[in-house]
């Protein structure tokens, strides 16, 4: 399995060569679909993306946890995490490509 990482660069380069929009147009409209969806996703709301999956802010409550090495009991803060469940088209494609 191939350990590269996708980044926000290339991301934009595909942008250009597949819309025809200058660097910093494409670089720009990555920028901007992020920063949407991020911002969506701070004020709590659920950022679908059909045929992708969707990302969503879930509240965990407080809890008590424990030091696995010295066991020792240790109070978890309530907090916020992000989530990310992928469609069903996305699981297909994804297991597809184990199968080469």
């Amino acid at each position: 399995m191939s350990e590269k990482t996708l980044t926000r660069m290339e991301l934009s380069e595909a942008v250009f060569r597949a819309v025809g929009l200058s660097r910093n147009e494409s670089a720009e409209l990555v920028e901007s679909v992020l920063e949407h969806m991020s911002d969506a996703l701070v004020q709590g709301e659920t950022v679908k993306i059909s045929s992708f999956g969707t990302f969503s802010v879930r509240s965990k409550s407080a809890r008590v946890g424990r030091n696995p090495k010295t066991g020792e009991e240790v109070p978890i803060e309530p907090r916020r995490v992000l989530t990310f469940r992928p469609s069903h088209i996305m699981k297909e494609r994804v297991d597809s490509g184990n199968k080469r």
